[in-house]
């Protein structure tokens, strides 16, 4: 029997693929608030600083979504398109197991599940900013899903 995440993830691999006709407008306006509540105080530290003055390209292959991020004065901001200096892409599960830390981000670009392109010194620099965030930051909700979301995506890709 599948436990509530996994049953999650199985309505996810359905529904997430119909993100990518959400307007960009609606799109930019959830992952910029989002973004700059969940990382307001690494932002207010500075940590984000390396993306000023150049864009950052998130892809999430499987799910033909790419996004463009970079460091304003007013926080994180999103765009359609950019010239990006560079790239990291992936599927939307490797993210997972990113976010949730159930997996090593160095084992997911080693196995090439997530890829660096472009200026690979900036990739590798964001790649150690989001391995040094503390999950504490995180609303405790947001962190126990995403912990259990990871999990079952573990046990998925293992099997």
């Amino acid at each position: 029997m599948l436990k509530p995440a996994g049953l999650f993830l199985r309505g996810a691999e359905r529904c997430l693929p119909l993100t990518r006709h959400v307007p960009f407008m609606l799109q930019r306006l959830a992952l910029e608030k989002s973004l700059n509540r969940l990382f307001a105080e690494p932002l207010a530290d500075g940590a984000f600083d390396i993306l000023r003055g150049c864009w950052l390209r998130l892809q999430v292959r499987d799910l033909n979504l790419a996004w463009y991020l970079t460091r304003t004065d007013s926080g994180l901001q999103v765009a359609e398109r950019a010239l990006a200096q560079v790239s990291i892409s992936g599927n939307w599960g490797d993210f997972l197991l990113l976010a949730s830390r159930k997996e090593d981000p160095d084992t997911l670009f080693f196995r090439r599940r997530l890829v660096i392109e472009g200026d690979t010194e900036l990739g590798l620099a964001v790649k150690n900013l989001l391995d040094s965030l503390d999950p504490d930051e995180l609303p405790t909700w947001l962190w126990s899903a995403l912990q259990q979301l990871g999990e079952a995506q573990l046990l998925r890709s293992a099997s």
